[in-house]
């Protein structure tokens, strides 16, 4: 629990760790490209926490990589939209649901040392 990462990914901030599977919206911006046991790093690092450190990125840390691979694509729960005319007596209803990416952390990378050996 003491070593952890918060990456911005898919216009959101997640605290990941390693061994652990996070899902995000809009990961990449070609989607067929990306299929199960792909390996990804990700450079957006806002912070890093090991141990009692703690590293601060102004935006970002330059030199900090979270790498991981694609478990598989999913579906976030369906939202359900009704929109109702009260005085017109009409009903309509709608469902979407988000495509998102299942992916897991293997490894935080930080000034060229992995994080999870030590």
């Amino acid at each position: 629990m003491n070593k952890y990462a918060i990456i911005d990914i898919g216009g959101k901030q997640l605290r990941v760790e390693q061994g652990r599977f996070h899902d995000a919206r809009h990961f990449a911006p070609v989607r067929p490209m990306l299929t199960s046991d792909t390996k990804i790093s990700i450079n957006r690092v806002l912070l890093i926490r090991h141990g009692s450190i703690i590293n601060f990125g102004y935006p970002w840390l330059g030199d900090a990589v979270v790498r991981g691979r694609i478990l598989h694509g999913c579906f976030r729960k369906k939202l359900v939209i009704q929109k109702i005319h009260s005085k017109k007596k009409t009903r309509r209803t709608l469902g979407y649901r988000e495509n998102m990416t299942r992916f897991v952390v293997d490894s935080i990378h930080f000034g060229g040392k992995d994080l999870n050996k030590s």
